[in-house]
């Protein structure tokens, strides 16, 4: 970008959706706004959206998290900051751990290190009474991905509503391309297992955690962990009080002037 007489690098910001199986268009258009501060990367994970479906082997977070940094190393970006939205933070807190060094830092949007399924069921609940909290149970308690599959319309019906706070805000829209088979195996493989709080002791670039504290399917209390695992002087933790999940939709305003912040506080050009 121009400054005065010199050409000024900016920072890339690579958006990493949520999921698993959606695609990138829920971050459009409200990223746009931080384009007069940063390049913005968008892309759908391998198997997710308009990418490659390429084979349930490759339906892994180490694959996932390897993807972004030979990405970045094909486009030529060097040093990104590496946004995770939900399942797209599973995603850039193995990148953290696994790629120490690439990034500049990291945002853990939504995100956490594990599926906390009582803390859900719990929020569900308070949020949409017992038929939402029943419904949640039958969707992530389901015996076998063809009987997920089977419940995931009613899950998105009456547990999506609930997702967000702002009116309309549904966590799914007509745009979306989802591939119900990547959710389905990563619910019934590597996500019942997943723990990434020991790895986050391996962090060595600078992170943002921000969460709402009304995000039903995961519950801010994942985010207090996430920030206890962390080495204490690399972390800033943000907790939006009016948010559900995703809080650039609940308050963007605020959640935006607290992302700019934190690139223009470790931005090294």
């Amino acid at each position: 970008m121009p400054d005065g007489d010199l050409m000024r690098q900016r920072p890339t910001l690579i958006l990493m959706h949520g999921g698993p199986g959606g695609d990138h268009n829920g971050f459009k258009p409200a990223f746009s706004a931080m384009t007069d501060t940063c390049q913005v990367l968008y892309y759908d994970h391998r198997g997710h959206g308009r990418s490659d479906r390429s084979t349930p082997d490759k339906w892994n977070l180490n694959r996932w998290a390897d993807d972004v940094v030979e990405m970045s190393a094909a486009l030529g970006i060097e040093k990104p900051f590496v946004l995770g939205l939900s399942f797209g933070g599973f995603v850039a807190q193995r990148i953290a751990s696994r790629h120490a060094g690439f990034a500049s830092g990291h945002i853990f949007l939504s995100t956490a290190p594990y599926k906390d399924r009582v803390a859900v069921y719990e929020m569900f609940g308070r949020l949409g009474g017992a038929e939402a909290e029943a419904t949640a149970r039958e969707f992530w308690e389901a015996p076998t991905q063809e009987a997920m599959a089977k419940v995931v319309v009613k899950y998105v019906t009456i547990c999506g509503p609930l997702y967000t706070q702002a009116p309309g805000n549904h966590f799914l829209n007509k745009r979306t391309i989802n591939n119900n088979d990547v959710l389905t195996h990563f619910n019934h493989n590597e996500g019942p297992v997943m723990n990434l709080l020991a790895e986050l002791a391996d962090v060595r670039e600078p992170v943002l955690v921000a969460h709402g504290e009304l995000d039903p399917v995961t519950p801010i209390v994942g985010a207090q962990r996430i920030v206890n695992a962390l080495p204490k002087d690399l972390v800033r933790f943000e907790r939006f009080a009016k948010s559900g999940h995703g809080v650039f939709r609940d308050e963007p305003e605020a959640f935006f002037a607290v992302l700019r912040q934190f690139l223009k506080d470790h931005w090294r050009d």
